[in-house]
This record gives C-alpha cells, sequence and structure tokens, in this order.
C-alpha cells in the first residue's frame, strides 16, 4: 500500500511538473500568433512586453506596424517602437529604425520622436498608438 502511494505521488508530481513546463510565456504565445498570422493577437501579446521594456517585443511591434500586420500601417508609430528598441541596444531595431526613417517626412520623424518621448516619460500611460 506504501509502494503504490509513493508511485502514485511520483506520478502525480511528474505530471504537474510536466504541464508546468509545457506552458508557454506571453513572448512564446505572441510569436506562435505572428507566425500563424494571427496579427492582432499578437499585438494584444507584444504590446504589454513592449510596455516593459522587451526590446524584442518593441521591435516586433515596429515591425508590424511598418508593415500593416494587425494594425492599419503607421510609420510614425513604427518609429516609435524601432526607437524604444534602439535606445535600449537592439542592432536589428537600429536598422528598421534607419529604412523607416527614409520613408518619413521631416515632420513625421520629428512629431515620432516627439511621440515616443512623451509616451515613455508617462511610463506608456499617455501614448498615442
Amino acid at each position: 500500500m506504501k509502494k503504490q502511494m509513493i508511485i502514485g505521488g511520483l506520478i502525480a508530481a511528474a505530471q504537474i511538473l510536466g504541464i508546468a513546463g509545457a506552458v508557454a510565456g506571453p513572448w512564446e504565445d505572441g510569436m506562435a500568433a505572428y507566425n500563424r498570422g494571427d496579427y492582432v493577437p499578437a499585438i494584444r501579446l507584444f504590446r504589454p512586453l513592449a510596455e516593459q521594456g522587451n526590446t524584442k517585443a518593441q521591435s516586433v511591434l515596429g515591425v508590424m506596424y511598418h508593415r500593416g500586420q494587425g494594425v492599419a500601417r503607421n510609420s510614425v508609430r513604427a518609429f516609435i517602437w524601432f526607437s524604444r528598441a534602439a535606445a535600449r541596444g537592439d542592432a536589428r531595431a537600429k536598422a528598421e529604425l534607419r529604412d523607416v526613417s527614409q520613408t518619413m517626412t521631416r515632420q513625421e520623424v520629428s512629431q515620432a520622436r516627439e511621440m515616443a518621448q512623451a509616451c515613455e516619460a508617462s511610463n506608456y500611460r499617455s501614448c498615442e498608438y
């Protein structure tokens, strides 16, 4: 009887640990949605990560705004997210920022810089995206 309880406990523990190990986080869920082409759920998962300073999520949001994936295509908003990631050292975001900047007018770049600064200064509470 005691042996059966120990074996049963080990099986239950293995199942619990196996389930916990299989649970994906918001980044993985967002990438899975993005790779399926489910852009709206991806945006919903990436935005909180980006607001917390996750450079990968910031860069992906920049790409999505630049391409119009799940959102209206918007170079200003793409610039905002690329600039946040680039400021934190993301090399890909720096390259994307240069590319998107070349498609924008000086006025749009100026507006995007102001919006990015205001957004970060408010800790992402008053962002226009």
